[in-house]
């Protein structure tokens, strides 16, 4: 069974960082680009960040570029979101994704993990 745990949300101030972890099990990690997304109250869900399976490249929202980092550690099977300069407007329920290198249909998503930036 696959499972996706993300972690390390909470509520900040404006200004400060928070990391999130996502945890996968189930699967062959390498094998997966990973992906974070969020989704604010009465907003779609926007894809924030993302992850190429050997680690190497990433590419970013506008709305967080040079603000938010991706990373991995395929040896715990661990995607890490680091966010820094955290804005209001990054208010959302953060979710990572999994997503098959040659297969597009399968991907897993985790349960998510509410980040909240307020003064």
């Amino acid at each position: 069974q696959v499972q996706l745990v993300e972690s390390g949300g909470g509520l900040v101030q404006p200004g400060e960082s928070l990391r999130l972890p996502c945890v996968a099990s189930g699967l062959t990690f390498s094998r997966y680009a990973m992906n974070w997304y969020r989704q604010a109250p009465g907003k779609e869900r926007e894809l924030v960040a993302t992850m190429a399976v050997a680690g190497g490249s990433s590419s970013y929202a506008e709305s967080v570029k040079g603000r938010f980092a991706i990373s991995r550690d395929n040896a715990k099977n661990t995607v890490y979101l680091d966010m820094n300069s955290l804005k209001p407007e990054d208010t959302a329920v953060y979710y990572c994704k999994a997503q098959h290198r040659n297969v597009l249909s399968i991907r897993y998503w985790g349960q998510g993990t509410q980040v909240t930036v307020s003064s």
